[in-house]
């Protein structure tokens, strides 16, 4: 681990990077990158040498939506027991949160994996939804346990989404003008590099697979920056310990056999083609928003609002740091969170919160200690 955290090589590449005169634009879309970014003061140690990094829709929790929120509130009051990840717990919706709705007695409970959820629902025989967030990193393992018949009380609220259409439709959208990507490790773990070729030729943007260290990301830096002075678009792989051009073929498989893609919206983003993940049709039997559909018809033309002030909208595009948003800090805290970047470990706000507000001195930055 200290290899990569080494203060000697970070400084080698920091002056490597200062001495091309850069000004460029980078995204990345991966809410542990972010926080490598910012816990070790890297984003200090970039803007003099002409590189700024915000992150994107990297966040599952973030980029959940309102409504998705509410099917699970609704559930949760017509008796259903909500089991979820502990980050999505105080994401607030258009009528409370998962964790108000457990202060009023609603049953909902926290677990660590979705086997947690099964083996709850084996114990009662009350209804068990398993309120499924996240990528193609946790969605193999909900597709493996619907694969391996779990109890008939048990359905899956199915709110994964694939993370490729995702960084298409910021390229589309062309809000910001993004130089270079540093595409998920995680993700990228599963998936492999293959999927960024479409976009780099079709967007002509170069793009680094980068890990989660220090230096694995001053090293993906360092290999965008060169493209781009190149003119090059083409898709390098800075995390070669973890991740092949293939991918984890098998998890690729399990997802393929239990999900399809389905056209979904993203909080902070229109409804993206083909970036949802939806149950298969012959595991209909799992899929809460069939068992439950007169349930969720009260959601039928039930508006949404973003809460005033709130920017997690613009966060999520790239389009604004943290301390922009006017709720920063002020009116929105981890304590009292107003939207969901200031929930989740993975989201900018509740990172910055955390890491930023110290007012790091790049000269006392101690990657080599081994703190996490």
């Amino acid at each position: 681990m200290f290899r990569f955290r080494d203060r000697t090589t970070a400084e080698r590449i920091i002056k490597k990077l200062r001495e091309m005169g850069l000004n460029i634009f980078l995204m990345h879309v991966c809410g542990t990158h972010q926080d490598t970014l910012v816990r070790y003061g890297l984003d200090c140690m970039l803007e003099p040498c002409g590189v700024k990094i915000r992150q994107g829709p990297g966040c599952p929790v973030c980029v959940t939506t309102p409504e998705e929120i509410e099917e699970a509130l609704i559930l949760a009051r017509k008796g259903k027991i909500i089991t979820t990840f502990g980050d999505m717990m105080k994401v607030p919706g258009e009528s409370g949160s998962l964790q108000s709705m457990r202060g009023k007695g609603h049953r909902i409970q926290v677990v660590y994996s979705i086997r947690d959820a099964v083996e709850l629902a084996r114990r009662v025989r009350e209804d068990v939804v398993f309120f499924a967030i996240g990528f193609e990193t946790t969605a193999p393992s909900t597709a493996a346990t619907l694969l391996s018949d779990p109890p008939s009380n048990f359905s899956i609220l199915s709110c994964h989404r694939y993370i490729p259409p995702a960084v298409k439709a910021l390229l589309e959208m062309g809000e910001t003008r993004i130089q270079g990507l540093i595409e998920p490790g995680h993700v990228s773990t599963v998936i492999g590099t293959r999927p960024y070729e479409e976009i780099a030729e079709r967007y002509r943007i170069p793009q680094v697979v980068a890990g989660f260290e220090p230096l694995d990301l001053l090293m993906g830096v360092y290999m965008l920056a060169q493209m781009i002075r190149k003119g090059e678009w083409r898709v390098a792989n800075e995390y070669v310990r973890s991740v092949k051009p293939e991918g984890n073929t098998k998890a690729l498989k399990v997802m393929d056999e239990v999900f399809e893609p389905t056209d979904v919206a993203w909080r902070g983003f229109p409804v993206i083609p083909g970036s949802g993940m939806k149950l298969r049709q012959r595991f209909e039997e799992y899929d809460a928003r069939t068992l439950f559909e007169d349930e969720l018809k009260e959601l039928r033309g039930m508006e949404f609002r973003t809460p005033s002030g709130c920017r997690c909208d613009e966060i999520l595009r790239g389009i604004i740091d943290p301390p922009e948003c006017p709720l920063f800090g002020r009116v929105c805290t981890p304590q009292s969170p107003v939207g969901p970047c200031m929930v989740s470990a993975e989201g900018s706000c509740s990172i910055e919160y955390k890491y930023g507000r110290r007012k790091i001195n790049r000269e006392s930055i101690q990657m080599g200690s081994g703190k996490r």
